[in-house]
């Protein structure tokens, strides 16, 4: 035998190794399977099946139901109800000036005086005209008389009577010309003393004593301006859509009237007034019409030019649902409600929302007066889902209400609670 070739050694494997049996090794394997099987088995029944969680807790309540008012909202600014510019009637020199600049005067003051003296001469020479053709009027008159007691005696013609009565009428024509130059020299000597045509609060003097002015309608001297301030007008820009719901109103029988305006620095609406004028049309560049409010203003504290948040009353009180404004969720485009049924299911109920009343949000449709809302919690409430339920109660929040700036194109602009 060749010492490098391979040495069979199969021989040498007993011929019970080489005829075990498959099956003791499959045994072998599933042996600790079945051990581990059999020790979870019992760790299981050692350890309690663990609860389901309760249902999360919600706060609901009922939606509050009160009487409101709803406003339109408006911006505009404060106009004089009258300004007068005030110019010279009459040509001449100011000697005075009778008022202090800014300040408040009454209709009639005397504001400026011209130079009297070339009026007053003008006035009496006019005088001196009629005296004279009042003489000439009695003596037309006497002749035409004398004339006329000779006609009987045939010692005076009618033709010369016809001439008499035309001397006596064209004396009166005279003494009606006279009288006419008296009335005009006088009106000019009135003018000459400049009083304020309205009352109201008075511009600076543009011309001071001594300077020469011109007489005239527009193309007078500007002497200063006047406006009046009580009554005072507030003016503004209405949308075509609340020209239309104001239409509508007064269709139905409910014209709107009363306003409220707040200043710039106020919180709260304390100047009231009523709708006064709207435009005979609307803008077609803006779509917007022209609308006016008459405050009174015996203080004289609101001026022209100042600046104003308005709103409008859109009709009387009316019954709404209301509630907490942080309730209302959004779902893409909608605005929804949680509620909750009888048997604790949270369904979503789609809403359309009116304004913010002191924290609380007018909900127009979507829900009943008797449905339970989730005013907190909504976080854990998902609808379809089961939950316990905790009354709440829905109240008013003075503080929460909103205080911005109003939109002059807000459709829904504000609310207030009506008196009860």
């Amino acid at each position: 035998m060749n010492m490098h070739s391979k040495i069979n050694t199969e021989h040498l494997t007993p011929a019970r190794e080489r005829e075990r049996p498959r099956w003791r090794l499959g045994a072998m394997v599933a042996a600790p399977v079945l051990v581990a099987a059999i020790a979870g088995a019992a760790l299981s029944r050692e350890e309690p099946v663990q609860a389901a969680p309760p249902p999360p807790t919600v706060t609901v309540a009922s939606p509050l139901v009160r009487p409101i008012n709803e406003w339109d909202s408006y911006v505009g600014r404060f106009e004089a109800s009258k300004s007068v510019v005030v110019r010279p009637r009459v040509s001449g020199a100011i000697t005075a000036v009778h008022f202090t600049d800014g300040a408040i005067v009454r209709k009639g003051q005397l504001l400026f005086t011209l130079d009297q003296r070339p009026f007053t001469a003008a006035l009496a020479e006019a005088r001196a005209g009629l005296i004279s053709a009042r003489s000439d009027v009695e003596l037309a008159s006497a002749n035409l008389d004398r004339a006329q007691r000779l006609v009987a005696d045939e010692a005076v013609s009618k033709s010369d009577i016809d001439q008499l009565t035309a001397r006596l009428r064209a004396a009166n024509a005279a003494l009606a010309g006279a009288e006419a130059r008296v009335r005009a020299r006088a009106l000019d000597v009135e003018f000459t003393q400049v009083r304020a045509p309205i009352g109201g609060r008075v511009s600076d003097r543009k011309i001071d004593p001594g300077n020469l002015v011109a007489g005239g309608d527009t193309n007078g001297t500007l002497l200063t301006t006047i406006n009046a301030l009580d009554p005072i007008y507030f003016t503004f820009d209405g949308s075509e859509a609340l020209f239309l719901k104001t239409k509508r109103a007064q269709a139905a029988g409910t014209p709107p009237s009363d306003v409220e305006i707040k200043l710039q620095d106020e919180s709260d609406f304390r100047w009231s007034g009523r709708l006064d004028f709207t435009d005979n049309g609307l803008d077609p560049r803006s779509g917007t019409i022209r609308g006016r409010a008459v405050l009174q203003n015996p203080d004289f504290f609101l001026t022209p030019g100042m600046f104003g948040n308005m709103r409008l009353a859109s009709g009387g009180a009316a019954k709404a649902l209301l509630v907490p404004d942080a309730a209302v969720q959004s779902d893409q485009a909608r605005k929804t409600l949680l509620t909750v049924g009888q048997d604790g299911t949270v369904a979503a109920r789609a809403v359309q929302l009116g304004p913010v009343v002191d924290g609380l949000r007018v909900v127009r449709s979507g829900i009943a007066p008797t449905d339970r809302v989730v005013i907190s919690g909504t976080q854990m409430a998902m609808p379809g889902t089961k939950v316990q339920v905790r009354a709440g109660r829905i109240a008013p929040t003075r503080e929460a209400a909103a205080a911005g700036s109003i939109g002059a194109n807000a459709l829904a602009g504000q609310a207030t609670f009506a008196a009860r």
